[in-house]
């Protein structure tokens, strides 16, 4: 027993001494009967004592540092009838200590690696019908109606949020395609009046003799020339829509469409207009921009006859649009809400409805875009459009 101890715990000694310091049992048989309480060993004298010993020296025999230990034995009277001491080699502990130090770590390692897994497959069956969830949105957005979660699967939050986005979905579908149906039947309809009321003025035209009576009929005909233009836009617009057609709209065009339509009106109020900057391709409807480019023209045509300039060109990669008066200026306490619906300055003419900077922005912003204003007392006033960039 004591061959087979010492040879499966080398570098390890255990010795039981009785009361008087002899050994009575050695793990390594060769002490047995020696006296160890001795000063060289003063664990012995203190677990001898009745104290728990422990300390590093070296020894002289094994050279090298050991961990000797001693603990008293007390009989059942509490008194003590000998001791137990444990001697170890420094490098031997020190091994212990790296093995162990080292499975910690691998086990540490290994939790990690276990934890990063858990955590990378709970994070894609989170993420994934997310990811689903987010590209159906933007298909939405980009104007595919159809676009539909189809009941994406996960948590049952991300499911709810799924049905809830489905119906959405639904209700957005038909209000969308409710309004295209009553732009597209409303145009339709509104072309034969308009077709009545040119041929009665085109009549009463030819028939008057009246020279002032004729110059109001003349610019009655104009307008209705003008709102036919806008109803035949309104009519390509449904048509582009339905028929998927791309959406882009190059300014050099649009400039040059705004100017055919407000010259003449610019004319009669002792305006002019001219354009300047570089063409480019933006992400946009060309109804719309005729619509914003009208809105924008009427209000300064209107508020700061004068010299009007149209600009165009890029920057930062996106392209932009913008009306330049030389008017009285916006005061700066009113920039800021100049585009809200129905907001008319305290210095604007009667006659407007405050809408036309409000719509003009709703359309910029349809397409990804912005509206900008700034203004200046006696300088005037520029109203910025910027769109993406098509190319």
């Amino acid at each position: 027993m004591t061959n087979a101890f010492a040879s499966e715990n080398e570098g390890t000694r255990v010795i039981v001494v009785g009361a008087d310091g002899a050994v009575l049992a050695d793990s390594d048989g060769t002490a047995v009967g020696t006296n160890f309480d001795t000063p060289g060993r003063p664990e012995i004298g203190a677990a001898l004592g009745g104290e728990t010993y422990s300390e590093v020296r070296h020894s002289d025999t094994l050279h090298t540092d050991i961990l000797a230990t001693a603990v008293p034995v007390f009989d059942e009277g509490g008194k003590v009838i000998g001791a137990v001491r444990l001697t170890e080699t420094a490098q031997r502990i020190s091994d212990s200590v790296r093995r162990t130090t080292l499975g910690l770590a691998a086990i540490g390692i290994a939790g990690l690696l276990a934890g990063l897994l858990i955590a990378f497959g709970l994070a894609g069956s989170l993420s994934r019908p997310l990811t689903r969830l987010a590209g159906t949105a933007r298909r939405l957005g980009e104007g595919d109606l159809s676009a539909r979660a189809d009941g994406v699967s996960g948590a049952r939050e991300i499911e709810d949020l799924g049905r809830s986005f489905d119906e959405m979905a639904d209700r957005l579908e038909r209000t969308v395609r409710a309004q295209r149906e009553f732009v597209a039947n409303a145009s339709h309809q509104l072309r034969t009046p308009l077709t009545g009321m040119k041929l009665r003025l085109e009549t009463a035209i030819a028939e008057t003799e009246d020279e002032d009576l004729r110059r109001q009929l003349v610019a009655a005909d104009v307008e209705v020339d003008r709102l036919s233009e806008i109803v035949d836009r309104l009519l390509d617009m449904s048509r582009e829509i339905e028929e998927g057609e791309p959406t882009h709209v190059d300014l050099a065009d649009a400039v040059s469409r705004a100017l055919g339509r407000w010259q003449e009106r610019a004319k009669r109020l002792e305006t002019t207009l001219r354009s300047e900057g570089q063409a480019g391709t933006a992400q946009g409807n060309p109804m719309d921009l005729d619509q914003i480019l009208d809105n924008l023209l009427d209000n300064a045509i209107s508020y700061a006859p004068g010299e009007i300039t149209i600009e165009s060109g890029r920057h930062d990669g996106s392209v932009f649009v913008a009306v330049r008066d030389r008017g009285p200026g916006i005061p700066q306490d009113e920039l800021a809400r100049v585009t809200e619906r129905f907001y008319r300055g305290r210095a604007a003419p009667s006659g407007g409805s405050g809408l036309g900077l409000a719509i003009a922005r709703d359309l910029a912003e349809k397409w990804g875009g912005t509206l900008a204003v700034t203004s200046a007392l006696g300088e005037g006033t520029r109203v910025e459009i910027r769109l993406r960039s098509a190319n």
